[in-house]
């Protein structure tokens, strides 16, 4: 039986150009390591060949996360090739890659957070000022408030209470939490809203936030803004990462941080308390004289 790896590209209607892509280069790498086993089709491996696989992959010194994903490559391979008849049992099952070391969240400092809500006087075209109050407002509310990029995007203006300074959110798992907004973000909205009403006249798509073609603003959008006016190479994601580790800085509780963030798991919070450990220990080091 050859390997198939054609067929099962095919079988992938679910998925981007992109992840199809990663699985023809992480199968044609696997099916050429295996044919020097004189393994030439799926029905000669099993689950320790694969994990020997793995071990040789680590060797060559590649990172965790593309560990991770040849690892899923894998199992989604042989998970089709056993749900189509083609071999009996699925060696995958149970399949995962050696853990790395893990990647503490980019977080960024104080300064470079003020610098990036600092945007300055308006500029003289009246849309290219309309557009900076709806960054100003992004921006607001995805450090002050620790959304994630698709939670901001789909906000819909119905889910603001600005009076209270309440915004609802839908989060992983289509679940809703309510969230609160810090006064420079109510004030930000108050400053689009306005705007965005004109802007978008009788063809009004419900959220808050839209882009230069009057649809509802995506996560690229989003890293443009954060490409525009951060003053250092960073993403949307690492806001949200800051907004949780200064709140731990500040001496926020940890069960308080994981009920904002939306993390169903308080491991996944815990995360950031390594990180403000690690900014601590950071500080100490270069400011003590005796450290």
């Amino acid at each position: 039986m050859a390997w198939e790896t054609d067929t099962f590209l095919l079988s992938l209607t679910s998925v981007g150009p992109a992840t199809v892509t990663a699985y023809r280069s992480d199968l044609a790498r696997f099916t050429t390591w295996a044919g020097r086993l004189r393994l030439n089709g799926p029905e000669g491996v099993d689950h320790r060949t694969l994990r020997r696989y793995l071990a040789y992959l680590s060797s060559c010194g590649l990172a965790s996360r593309t560990m991770a994903r040849h690892a899923s490559s894998l199992r989604r391979y042989f998970g089709w090739a056993t749900r189509t008849g083609r071999i009996a049992t699925d060696p995958s099952v149970d399949l995962s890659a050696p853990r790395g070391e893990a990647r503490l969240p980019e977080v960024l400092r104080h300064d470079q957070i003020g610098e990036l809500m600092a945007a300055g006087p308006d500029p003289d075209d009246p849309g290219e000022a309309a557009f900076r109050r709806r960054d100003d407002a992004v921006l607001e509310l995805l450090y002050g408030s620790g959304l994630r990029v698709s939670e901001l995007c789909g906000i819909d203006v119905a889910a603001l209470d600005l009076d209270r300074g309440l915004v609802i959110v839908l989060g992983k798992g289509a679940k809703e939490r309510m969230v609160p907004m810090s006064d420079p973000a109510v004030a930000a909205l108050r400053a689009w809203l306005p705007v965005r009403s004109e802007m978008v006249g009788g063809a009004d798509p419900g959220v808050v936030f839209v882009n230069r073609r009057l649809k509802p603003l995506t996560p690229r959008d989003v890293r443009r803004v954060l490409d525009r006016r951060s003053p250092t190479m960073t993403h949307p994601h690492a806001l949200r990462h800051s907004f949780a580790t200064h709140l731990l800085d500040g001496g926020a509780d940890l069960r308080v941080v994981q009920e904002l963030l939306g993390h169903a798991d308080l491991a996944t919070t815990q995360i950031y308390t390594h990180v403000s450990r690690e900014r601590l220990r950071r500080v100490h080091t270069e400011t003590h004289p005796r450290a």
